[in-house]
């Protein structure tokens, strides 16, 4: 297995910016959403990168291609978050749902690359 340094991943670089932008978005989220949207939002954010690093420690693909499917799923989770945000707080989450969006495909695109490596 080829090991992966997760600070060398694009994928893990985009995911870390992406964690920043959605504590500011947290930020401006009403008060009384400390416990509740802003926890699932913030949690949801840091556990893209989080599940990339944690598989790119695993000692097969096969267990890396495991994390990264975490990962994404992740991402799903937080799209829906956002796009709740955009309806009950009319804060417009439009341009973080589709950077949102290009990270999912970079992940995506990364996990059919590993699949590839995976049946060699």
């Amino acid at each position: 297995m080829k090991k992966h340094n997760f600070r060398e991943l694009i994928i893990w670089q985009d995911s870390m910016s992406f964690v920043r932008k959605i504590y500011s978005l947290s930020s401006v989220l009403p008060a009384d959403e400390r416990y509740g949207m802003v926890s699932q939002i913030n949690r949801c954010s840091v556990s893209i990168p989080s599940n990339i690093a944690e598989g790119s420690g695993r000692t097969t693909n096969k267990e890396f291609v495991r994390f990264l499917e975490i990962a994404i799923s992740s991402s799903y989770e937080l799209e829906t978050q956002l796009i709740l945000i955009k309806d009950l707080f009319n804060v417009d989450t439009d341009s973080l749902i589709q950077e949102l969006t290009v990270l999912q495909n970079k992940i995506g695109g990364f996990i059919r690359k590993m699949r590839t490596e995976i049946e060699k």
